[in-house]
């Protein structure tokens, strides 16, 4: 898998490849004096050790968003708690959102720390199958902000694939921040030497949403990252009282649904929009099992049913 430079031209050959700095579409790129030296072609060695390390877990899934906002976070943290409701299922999920980590609040996790052992890391337990990592938990507030260059963050990133403690897992969420940048390209080209089950990319029904994520998508075809399925979210208000359905953010060019069909990619579902979804992650609560039998509930578990 070539490593694909965040600011490269359309049809980058990659800093890996043979043609890294002499193809057409290097001209003009201010990379390319750098690709053509060979200076960026000797492969990270950390990308071996990620493999080894990683060779007991299972399934690994991203989960992009081309937007902020769109609900990326809280679909990972209830895709991590759905999975393992399965009390025979070992689950973890790692937060790369360096600059905005929010999974330690949204799994009730807030003020805890990360420990050292002989063996790396100790992510923390939410339940005694389901491990979490994340940035927050070195922060001595959640209030302080992560001001760190792209090299410090790919180095962040390094470290919770490399050094944590995962043991063996059944599955690996990754949840990223929005858009195609540095932490995508790290993570992608971290995990080059594993096996990766692919993407989930959420959106909601709004083009502007929409626009995002055929980037996102791009992104996925271009690093050669398998998507799994598209999952819109915030499709619909469903009164908790009457049950109605109400749309909040009507689609103006047939929302996510549309957009698979035109892209031939499967649509995992439709989460409605649900205020008690919001409040279970200020609370750091799990929603699924807050309240199992809403519609919002029912679509997580059939997404996990069908595709995990």
């Amino acid at each position: 898998m070539a490593d694909v430079p965040v600011n490269a031209p359309e049809h980058c050959p990659g800093t890996t490849s043979e043609q890294a700095g002499k193809s057409a579409s290097c001209q003009g790129c201010p990379n390319q004096k750098l690709c053509a030296s060979g200076a960026t072609k000797a492969p990270d060695p950390a990308i071996a050790e990620i493999g080894q390390k990683l060779s007991t877990v299972k399934h690994k899934i991203l989960v992009l968003s081309g937007k902020g906002g769109v609900g990326k976070s809280t679909f990972s943290a209830h895709l991590a708690h759905a999975l393992a409701s399965d009390s025979s299922k070992e689950v973890a999920l790692l937060d790369v959102d360096i600059c905005g980590p929010s999974i330690p609040r949204i799994m009730g996790l807030e003020g805890e720390q990360v420990h050292q052992s002989g063996s790396g890391w100790s992510p923390v337990y939410v339940e005694d199958n389901l491990a979490v990592m994340s940035v927050g938990f070195l922060l001595s507030s959640p209030d302080d902000a992560v001001i760190w260059r792209g090299p410090k963050k790919n180095g962040m990133i390094k470290q919770f694939l490399r050094d944590v403690d995962w043991g063996e897992l059944d599955y690996l969420i990754i949840d990223t921040p929005p858009g195609t940048s540095d932490e995508h390209l790290s993570v992608v080209q971290y995990l080059s030497s594993t096996h990766v089950d692919g993407a989930v990319i959420i959106t909601t029904p709004q083009e502007v949403s929409l626009q995002d994520v055929r980037k996102e998508i791009r992104f996925c075809q271009k690093v050669t990252l398998p998507i799994i399925g598209v999952v819109e979210n915030m499709s619909g208000f469903v009164c908790p009282k009457c049950k109605n359905t109400s749309l909040i953010f009507p689609p103006t060019s047939g929302g996510a649904e549309q957009m698979c069909t035109d892209l031939n990619l499967p649509l995992l579902g439709k989460v409605p929009l649900d205020p008690r979804i919001a409040r279970s992650c200020d609370e750091g609560k799990s929603f699924l099992n807050e309240i199992p039998d809403s519609p919002a509930a029912e679509v997580y578990q059939r997404i996990v049913q069908s595709k995990c």
